[in-house]
């Protein structure tokens, strides 16, 4: 496979951050390329050269720290390394701690990185539908405020996530997202009867918007339909594949 590639947000310029895919990787199989999931069943010694490669493609020298996801809106602020077996469960991460990296796992969940320059403070999240309509990234952004962001101030980008064209829901789900708030209905396109397409790279961005930020990009990647870049855990299910391999987003201080 070729180099790892770094796709990088107009909105953080400046800051070190990359969101990564699939290539460049050591791994095989199903989940062939940059595999970074310690959930899949590919071989620990390919997780970890492509966990090293990962975080040597955004900042040499740099430590990787990563948590245990489990689609909350639990926030971890990270002041040294982290032990890998030693990861809180939670699926945000800030800091203003240079030489650090905050490392986000998806595979059609929206990674989230955030950095407010002036305060040198920067974060990561997790949003699944679970953790965004938890509130992750409000938290996220509050946590980043204790540590002197404001959020005035800072800049976020939504990395590759499943596209609203990919992401069929039933009438069930949608209604959950209509009781929290009447106003959700509009993230949510008639699909056929009884099911909707739900657009939650489009709901993320409100949450953001919603929370005070006036610089939100969208990069508008969608994991499902890029199986080449991204992996995907729907559209492997869908295959019917015993396994699905993870990709990064990560964000650190020089």
């Amino acid at each position: 496979m070729s180099d790892v590639h770094v796709i990088r947000a107009r909105t953080l310029d400046g800051v070190t951050h990359g969101f990564l895919g699939r290539r460049g990787g050591v791994s095989t199989g199903v989940v062939a390329g940059l595999n970074v999931g310690t959930g899949s069943a590919d071989d620990p010694a390919a997780i970890a050269e492509n966990r090293r490669r990962a975080a040597e493609a955004v900042l040499s020298d740099a430590t990787l720290v990563t948590v245990y996801q489990v689609h909350s809106p639990d926030v971890v602020t990270v002041t040294a390394p982290i032990a890998f077996d030693a990861r809180p469960h939670a699926d945000a991460m800030v800091t203003d701690r240079p030489g650090l990296l905050l490392g986000i796992l998806t595979a059609d969940c929206a990674p989230v990185l955030f950095a407010d320059r002036e305060a040198g403070v920067i974060g990561a999240a997790h949003a699944g539908w679970k953790g965004a309509i938890g509130g992750v990234t409000d938290a996220t952004i509050a946590a980043m405020e204790t540590l002197g962001a404001d959020r005035a101030r800072i800049a976020a980008a939504i990395g590759p996530c499943i596209a609203q064209a990919s992401y069929e829901v039933d009438a069930g789900f949608a209604r959950r997202f209509e009781a929290d708030d009447p106003a959700n209905e509009r993230f949510f396109a008639a699909g056929r009867p009884d099911h909707f397409q739900f657009d939650l790279e489009g709901y993320v961005a409100h949450r953001l918007a919603a929370a005070g930020l006036r610089r939100v990009e969208l990069l508008g990647l969608d994991t499902y339909a890029d199986a080449d870049r991204f992996y995907s855990y729907r559209r492997a299910t869908h295959r019917r594949e015993p396994d699905y391999g993870r990709q990064i987003s990560i964000i650190g201080l020089e």
